[in-house]
Parts: structure tokens; C-alpha cells; sequence
């Protein structure tokens, strides 16, 4: 059953309470007080394929309270309660912002936004723990997600008057629906048969002017490069409420691999905390893929692999989990390696502008079952 959000609210301030409760507790008793944080190392992370994303393991960091940790102790409790006030008054801070919130707290104010990022990821470690996110404690990232368009109503609330407000997506002429730094709180409507995340504005612009989405029944995102959360939290919401699979669209690249798909797939090492709230298991890589490249003939169309992109893909090979665990992904980047090119979505445009509309994306959902996991 999915919670409101002042079900959340609930609980998190009942888990800062009672982290400030066992530390007031020990203080009372004449003992040290500590808090335990799981361990955000990359040691500490594996990747769960049944679970679909990279997590953390149970290895755990106790920052105790120290002559040589006292100010960051007193920086994570004030940060708490930061973070209790604007849930209560129904506030949010972006993470600068939550930077310069310090700057009256005298000598354990943040001397830079580094510090400020550390505490504020490793309170979010706690708060994963329980179910909840960043989001949830009202630090918000600085950049928003995405642009979506196609066949989905998103039920909203003003800020100032709590109206409910809605926005039909298949009714922006050729704009979009920015999504917000946090998507909890929306509802939607939906009659599409999947969600397609794009890497690309411009390919996004080119589907969206078309109405690709109208012809394919489906719910085009534009994913601008590697996705922000909120990007992945929009899509993953929509996906989880609606039971609609993800199909991604991005560049044939290591890069677009490895970063881009993989993250909104299986998450990040860096992110693992929080990757079961972030990432989308489900997702399915569309294309392009290399096979893509002699199937649509755009072997004229490409670029030599750069020595980074070699790099890259080496690297993946070796040490990212989530390509290791899957034997179609190992091949897919070894036939790239092989052919030592790369093509972008726009190679598509060698046959015409609208081939993308007319013939591979057609083409390529014919064929589901042949997606790359």
C-alpha cells in the first residue's frame, strides 16, 4: 500500500526523535553517545540481481562522540534537526541551501558544501534504512528532472492553497512537463502501454513534436544525459504505480552504457544507499545497441571508440557488477570493442529525420523480448 505523504512526514520525525533520544539517553547515563551509519564505501557494495540494483552491504561506521569528532557530531545532530523543523512546517531546503543554514550555528558551521554533502548522504544512509529517502528528510538536489510528454495526467497540489491541479501531458502542444525536485506527492493517470526514457533533448523534441507517444500508446521522458534523481524517482514511481515496463534510447557508447542506462537501472555505487528508492529494475535498454549498427546500416555513420571509451568499457568489464552479472551485456560491449566504434541516436537521421519515427522504434518494439537486460 503506498503511503501518503503525511505518513512519511510521521515517520520521519519519529526516526530523528529517536536517534536524538539515544543520544540524550547516553548522555543522561554518563556514556559516550554515538550514531551508526552504514558503511558508504564501494567495499561495501554488491549488486543484488534479484533485487535488480547495487545496494549496500551491513557494514556499518560508528561516528561516536570524541574530542576529535565533536564538531561533526554536532553538525549531524543540528542538521537533523534542520531537517525535523522543515518537515513540521512542511519546508525544504536545496543542498546549498542546507550549506548556509550553518553559518549561524557558530564554530560547527560547514566551512564548505563538501562537508555539508558528507553529513547530509550519511543521514540519508540511516534514513534508507527505514524505508525513507532525502526527499523524505526535505533536502532537495539543486537540479530538477527531466521533460516528459504523451499519455499520462499528473495529479499535483498548489503550494499556497493545496488545489488539486492537473496536468494532462498529451495537451502541451509541443512543450513538456518539467518534473519536479521531488515527485512524491503526485498521482497519475495513465492509459500508455510503457515509458520510454530518452537520452537526448533533441531526440525528445523530435518524438515529442511528432507525437510518437500518440502512435505508440506510450510516455516519452527525456533523461537529458545521466538522470538526476528526480528523474529516476518520476520514472520509477510511474512504473512501480502503473505496472508499465521502461524501455531506455540512448547513445551506443560505453558511456551511455555504463552511466547512463546503468544508473537508471541498477543505480550507482556512490548512490547505493539509497538505490532501491532511486533506481528502475525493470528498465530494458532498447538501443541503440551494436548490433543496431549493422542491422540499420550505420556502419558509415559512426565514430572511432576514443581511448577513453576503450577505457571505459574495459573498466566495465572487469569491475562493474551489474555488466559482470549479465553474460548479454559482457558480449554486447566486447562486439563494440571489437568494431571500435560508437554511433549516436542521430546516426538514425542517415536515413531521413523521421526514420527513428517510421522505422527503428517500430522496428525495435516488435522485438521486445530481444532487449538488452
Amino acid at each position: 500500500m503506498k503511503e501518503d505523504g503525511s505518513e512519511q512526514d510521521r515517520r520521519t520525525i519519529e526516526l530523528i526523535e529517536s536517534i536524538a533520544s539515544q543520544v540524550r539517553g547516553a548522555i543522561e547515563s554518563g556514556l559516550l553517545p554515538a550514531i551508526r551509519t552504514p558503511t558508504r564505501s564501494l567495499e561495501n557494495v554488491s549488486y543484488n540481481k534479484k533485487a535488480g540494483y547495487l545496494e549496500l552491504g551491513k557494514k556499518e561506521q560508528v561516528r561516536a562522540l570524541t574530542v576529535n569528532t565533536a564538531r561533526a557530531f554536532a553538525q549531524t545532530l543540528r542538521l537533523m534537526a534542520a531537517s525535523r523543523a522543515m518537515v513540521a512546517s512542511n519546508d525544504f531546503a536545496t543542498k546549498r541551501e542546507a550549506y548556509y543554514i550553518s553559518k549561524n550555528w557558530g564554530d560547527c558551521r560547514f566551512d564548505e558544501q563538501a562537508e555539508s554533502d558528507a553529513i547530509m548522504d550519511d543521514i540519508e544512509a540511516i534514513a534508507s534504512l527505514h524505508g525513507l529517502s532525502r526527499e523524505n528528510l526535505r533536502f532537495y538536489p539543486e537540479s530538477h528532472g527531466g521533460s516528459v510528454a504523451g499519455r499520462l495526467v499528473i495529479v499535483d497540489k498548489s503550494a499556497a492553497t493545496g488545489e488539486t491541479i492537473e496536468i494532462d501531458c498529451a495537451r502541451l502542444g509541443v512543450g513538456a512537463y518539467s518534473i519536479p525536485r521531488s515527485a512524491e506527492h503526485l498521482a497519475f493517470r495513465t492509459d500508455a502501454r510503457f515509458i520510454l526514457a530518452i537520452e537526448t533533448g533533441g531526440m525528445f523534441q523530435r518524438l515529442n513534436n511528432h507525437r510518437f507517444w500518440e502512435r505508440a500508446q506510450c510516455i516519452i521522458v527525456e533523461m537529458g544525459g545521466v538522470p538526476t534523481r528526480a528523474t529516476r524517482r518520476f520514472i520509477r514511481l510511474l512504473s512501480d504505480r502503473h505496472d508499465l515496463p521502461v524501455y531506455c534510447f540512448v547513445d551506443c557508447d560505453p558511456y551511455g552504457f555504463t552511466n547512463i542506462y546503468r544508473t537508471l537501472k541498477a543505480g550507482s555505487g556512490n548512490a547505493a544507499h539509497v538505490n532501491r528508492f532511486l533506481c528502475v529494475p525493470r528498465a530494458q535498454f532498447l538501443g541503440v545497441t551494436p548490433q543496431d549498427i549493422i542491422d540499420f546500416g550505420l556502419e558509415d555513420a559512426t565514430h572511432p571508440l576514443t581511448p577513453v571509451d576503450i577505457k571505459r568499457a574495459k573498466d566495465a568489464l572487469r569491475n562493474d557488477p551489474f555488466i559482470v552479472a549479465h553474460p548479454r551485456w559482457v558480449a554486447a560491449i566486447k562486439q563494440l570493442l571489437d568494431m571500435g566504434v560508437r554511433a549516436e541516436q542521430q546516426a538514425l537521421a542517415k536515413w531521413g529525420l523521421n526514420y527513428v519515427i517510421d522505422e527503428y522504434l517500430p522496428r525495435k518494439l516488435s522485438e521486445v523480448s530481444g532487449f538488452l537486460p
